[in-house]
């Protein structure tokens, strides 16, 4: 089984004053996954761009770096993409081992660890957005009694953060930090990713970001709206037995074929869309489309 997209990521920046110098860099173009392939990639910029590279970046995800060295006072970059999404294998969870005895196996000791270990171990501490606190150990607790498989366990705690918490794109703001979220049981499913990362890692686990898009169902009998989805997060665990297993705690479900998969690292501060400097502009703020469109 298999699933086509084509997808538009459309943001404009219109500046209250001309910006003289800018440097960008984009996260646009779907990480080839054995779960997913890009089958056509296309990036419109507005003004043209002084210098342009494509690289990848520490975490192995594909970024452009954009210099902009003449006065402009608005930035368009449109990326459109045709991404195949491939079925992804169904595990069984019990089969994994003890999430105590993966968080020992993370842990430094007198063993030297595998290349694999080493890797996970990059996304098991603090980062930008990510604090480790008791208060995520406590929050938890009830999902990780001694001996429960991993990956049960982590579906407990995906359970646990959707049903406490509740959608509202108006509670927090990038920056909210975590310890107010998980006061006031609202945010977004960015928050519930950084959630859910803090809830693990505080726990000596491995757990990395995954930033990408959802395809939204409109309600019943309503056409797609052109611009009405947006960017989507979630969670990949590491699992010495399985690999890497993604989690959805916004839906509650395992991402599958109607989640594409951008890019991924500790936390949205790695992998957000567009960022940059610049010299000039004034206030700013970003207005952003994205479409998923189903292709046949």
């Amino acid at each position: 089984m298999s699933a086509r997209y084509q997808i538009f990521h459309d943001t404009h920046y219109h500046y209250d004053s001309p910006v003289s110098l800018a440097q960008q860099l984009a996260h646009l173009w779907p990480r080839p996954c054995e779960w997913q392939r890009c089958t056509s990639q296309q990036l419109e910029i507005s003004p043209e761009p002084t210098a342009r590279r494509d690289e990848l970046d520490v975490f192995g995800n594909p970024i452009t770096r954009l210099a902009f060295e003449r006065p402009h006072d608005e930035l368009l970059v449109n990326a459109g993409l045709t991404v195949e999404v491939l079925a992804r294998p169904m595990l069984d969870f019990q089969q994994s081992p003890a999430w105590d005895q993966t968080r020992d196996s993370l842990t430094y000791s007198s063993q030297p660890l595998s290349a694999q270990l080493i890797e996970a171990c990059r996304y098991r501490f603090e980062s930008p957005y990510v604090h480790l606190k008791k208060a995520f150990v406590e929050f938890s607790e009830s999902c990780f009694p001694s001996g429960e498989p991993l990956l049960l366990g982590v579906q407990a705690l995906m359970e646990k953060i959707f049903s406490e918490f509740t959608f509202d794109a108006e509670a927090t703001q990038v920056a909210t930090p975590l310890v107010e979220v998980l006061e006031r049981r609202r945010g977004v499913c960015q928050d519930f990713a950084h959630l859910m990362l803090a809830c693990l890692r505080s726990r000596g686990l491995a757990a990395r970001y995954i930033s990408g898009y959802l395809l939204t169902q409109p309600p019943p009998g309503q056409p797609r709206l052109i611009g009405a989805d947006a960017s989507h997060a979630w969670v990949s665990v590491y699992c010495p037995v399985l690999g890497w297993v993604d989690f959805d705690p916004t839906n509650n479900v395992q991402p599958a074929l109607e989640h594409i998969t951008l890019a991924w690292g500790r936390d949205f501060s790695d992998v957000s869309p567009l960022r940059g400097v610049i010299l000039g502009g004034g206030s700013h703020d970003p207005e952003v489309r994205v479409t998923v469109m189903p292709l046949e």
